[in-house]
């Protein structure tokens, strides 16, 4: 094998797992768009308080 073959492959084998393992890493960071509820819920943990939101809405259109 030719000194310029075994630098091609050097550099494709290098230059392959550097994608892969960006890849992976961008996969691992990133959140499926159906589990988008999930990182915000992670992002900004809140304390539940016990008021359900739809009686705030329902108590306000009730009123005349």
């Amino acid at each position: 094998m030719n000194r310029n073959r075994k630098i091609f492959i050097t550099v494709f084998i290098l230059f392959t797992s550097i994608v892969i393992l960006i890849a992976v890493d961008m996969g691992r960071r990133t959140t499926a768009p159906w589990n988008k509820r999930r990182e915000v819920e992670r992002a900004l943990p809140t304390a539940k308080d016990g008021v359900a939101t739809d009686t705030l809405a329902t108590d306000t259109l009730l009123t005349p």
